[in-house]
C-alpha cells in the first residue's frame, strides 16, 4: 500500500507515523504542506503536533495550506485519510469533518495514558480489533474536547460514526473517565462515508511493544487487511 504522512511546520508526529507505516512495508511519502499535487496513495495521514505554533486557533492555519486542496479532493472521492490530535483539528478545520475541538474542560495541556473502547469495528481503521474491545493509547493535546450540535450527535451515534470512546479499566464510560470534557465521551469520528477518522489519541506511539505498547498497531494492520 502507498501512503503519504502530510508535513507542517510544528509538526512533531510525522516521523513517528511513518515508521509504523514502514515497519508494516507501507510505501510511505512525506510531503511538504506548500506541494499543490499529492502522490498516488491509499492513505493520507494528517500527523499530530502543533501546526505553526497552534496560533490564532489549533488546525485554523494548517487547513489552508497548499496541499489541503488535495487532500479535501481525495478524501471527497473516497480515499482513506487519518487525522490524529492536530490532524483530527486539521480536518475539522478544512471541513472534512464536523463539529469543534475545544479547550480542554480544565484548560491544561493534557499529555499521559488513556484507555478507550472500541465501539466500532465495521469499518477499514478498525477491524482487526474486537467490539468493545479496551486499548491503551496515549493523548498529548489542549483542545482535545469534541463538541458538536445535538442533531449530528445523534447522526455520529446512531450510524456508528464514533469508534472510539474514552474509558476506564472496566470499559466504564463516563465523567471520571474522560480526560478534556468531549461530549459522551468521544475520542474519535468518521465522516458518513467512513473513509475519513479523525482521533485525539496517538495510535503510532503504541505501535512497538519495546518503546511503548501494541495497542495502536491494530489500527494500522486494519488499513493493510
Amino acid at each position: 500500500m502507498k501512503s503519504s504522512v502530510i508535513v507542517f511546520p510544528g509538526s512533531n508526529c510525522d516521523r513517528d507515523v511513518a515508521v509504523a507505516l514502514e515497519r508494516l512495508q507501507f510505501k510511505n511519502s512525506m510531503v511538504w504542506h506548500k506541494e499543490t499535487e499529492l502522490p498516488k496513495s491509499d492513505l493520507i495521514v494528517v500527523p499530530g503536533g502543533f501546526s505553526y505554533g497552534d496560533y490564532l486557533r489549533s488546525g485554523a492555519i494548517a487547513a489552508k495550506s497548499n496541499i489541503l486542496s488535495e487532500v479535501i479532493s481525495a478524501g471527497k472521492k473516497g480515499a482513506l485519510v487519518l487525522g490524529i490530535c492536530n490532524g483530527f483539528q486539521i480536518l475539522i478545520e478544512c471541513g472534512l469533518l464536523q463539529g469543534a475541538l475545544l479547550r480542554n474542560s480544565g484548560l491544561k495541556f493534557i499529555s499521559k495514558d488513556i484507555l478507550v473502547k472500541v465501539q466500532s469495528n465495521k469499518n477499514k481503521f478498525f477491524n482487526k480489533y474486537k467490539s468493545d474491545e479496551i486499548l491503551k493509547l496515549n493523548i498529548a493535546h489542549n483542545e482535545g474536547n469534541y463538541f458538536t450540535n445535538k442533531k449530528h450527535l445523534e447522526e455520529l451515534e446512531n450510524n456508528e460514526l464514533i469508534p472510539i470512546k474514552y474509558c476506564d479499566e472496566k470499559g466504564n464510560i463516563n465523567l471520571k473517565s474522560n480526560p478534556n470534557g468531549s461530549i459522551n465521551n468521544i475520542a474519535g469520528i468518521f465522516n458518513k462515508n467512513k473513509n475519513i477518522l479523525g482521533m485525539m489519541p496517538h495510535p503510532e506511539r503504541m505501535a512497538d511493544k519495546i518503546l511503548s505498547g501494541e495497542d495502536g498497531l491494530g489500527l494500522f494492520l486494519s488499513l493493510m487487511n
